[in-house]
C-alpha cells in the first residue's frame, strides 16, 4: 500500500523532488499515486509538518 498524504499538508512542495518515481501531484493539498508509489518513504522525512503517512 502506498504513503498518503493528510489533510494536514500545507502544500509546500518539500516532498516532490524527494520522490524518486514521480509518485506525488501538486495541488491545494498534495496527493500520491498509489500505483506508482513504491513506499520508500523519502517523501516523509521531507515533509515539514508530518502530513504524509505510511500505509
Amino acid at each position: 500500500m502506498a504513503h498518503k498524504i493528510n489533510d494536514e499538508c500545507i502544500a509546500c512542495g518539500a516532498c516532490k523532488p524527494e520522490c524518486p518515481v514521480d509518485a506525488i501531484y501538486e495541488g491545494d493539498v498534495y496527493t500520491i499515486d498509489p500505483d506508482t508509489c513504491i513506499d520508500c518513504g523519502a517523501c516523509v522525512a521531507a515533509c515539514p509538518v508530518s502530513a504524509i503517512v505510511a500505509p
